[in-house]
Order: C-alpha cells, then structure tokens, then sequence
C-alpha cells in the first residue's frame, strides 16, 4: 500500500517516497548556522593553540654560554701569560659543557685574525701552566689584539660552537673580553 502523504509546506501532489531529490528545497533548521559557528571555534582554538607552541622554541635545544675564569680585561698588545684568558663553556643551568671550541673575534678593539681554542685541549704555545678541566679551554692572543688611536677601552666579542652531536645553541650574547690601552 503506497502512502499519498504529502508536507503541508509542499505544493507539489507527488507521494511521498516518488519525490525528486533535485527538486527538494527543504534543509534541516539550523544546520548550515551551526555548521559555521563550530568551523570557526574550531578555526580560532587551532590558532590559539598554534600561537602557544610557536612561543616555546625547539624542544631540547640548550643553550650555552662561556664564563671568563680569569679577569676579562687584558692590555692591548700583550702578549705572554697577560695575553692569555681562561673562559669555561656551561650551559643555561650552570652545567659544563665538553667538546665545544671557543672563538674569539673583533669587537671594538682590534684583533688580527681569529683566536679559537677547543675545550680540554691545552694549546703548546701557552705561556702560562694551566690544569683544564674538560669544559675549559685557554684564548691566546699573543699580542694580536690592540686599539685604534685615541681609543682607551675596546672589546673583543666570543662565540660558542657547541659540540656537533648535541643539542646545544649558541644564540643569545656572550660575554665580551675587554681591551685596555693601560691599566
């Protein structure tokens, strides 16, 4: 038995399992609002939740500094034991850092060429007598470091590479060896 039902909203005189799909006009109240309201909630947590993880950085990556031993102010042209710093290479928590090499360029004083040093290697052209722990190593200068004319105070600036297999940075400022005419 066929049922000759028909919607009180519909003009058409069709039964109601014959009628076309194409020509239907009817949509479920509300959905299409909804539809919209949740894609963008959902849209605006996504971002919310993407700006929070953008703000944290790589995940394990440390990041290294160095920390002069010795006094960080060394007189312009000398050379010898005066000539010489001791820094030693830690990380943001204070813990040593092995395996890293040190370089030490131009700042505002004046440096002839690079000076670099590998940590717990003790160079055989040092001066003084120095026990290095792993995470040290010795700056010699040798008299390559001076200042312009007129200039009484310079710094020369150092970098950390870290060791090659780990997951320390070297990305924020370091701390500057100063240059003085005389002291």
């Amino acid at each position: 038995m066929t049922s000759k039902r028909t919607t009180t909203d519909d003009s058409s005189s069709e039964p109601w399992p014959h009628r076309s799909f194409v020509r239907d006009d009817r949509a479920i109240e509300g959905l299409p609002i909804r539809l919209v309201i949740a894609l963008v909630v959902g849209v605006a947590a996504l971002a919310l939740m993407l700006n929070m993880l953008g703000g944290i950085g790589d995940v394990g990556d440390t990041e290294v500094t160095i920390q002069i031993e010795d006094d960080e102010l060394i007189q312009a042209d000398q050379g010898g034991v005066d000539g010489e710093v001791l820094v030693s290479v830690i990380d943001e928590n204070g813990n040593n850092v092995e395996n890293a090499t040190v370089i030490a360029t131009a700042g505002s004083a004046q440096l002839d060429g690079v000076v670099q040093a590998k940590t717990d290697e003790e160079p055989s052209s040092l001066s003084g007598d120095y026990e290095l722990k792993p995470h040290q190593a010795v700056l010699n200068f040798d008299g390559d470091q001076s200042l312009r004319a007129d200039q009484d105070l310079g710094t020369i600036e150092l970098e950390v590479i870290p060791p090659s297999d780990s997951n320390y940075i070297d990305e924020q400022p370091n701390p500057e060896i100063r240059v003085a005419s005389d002291f």
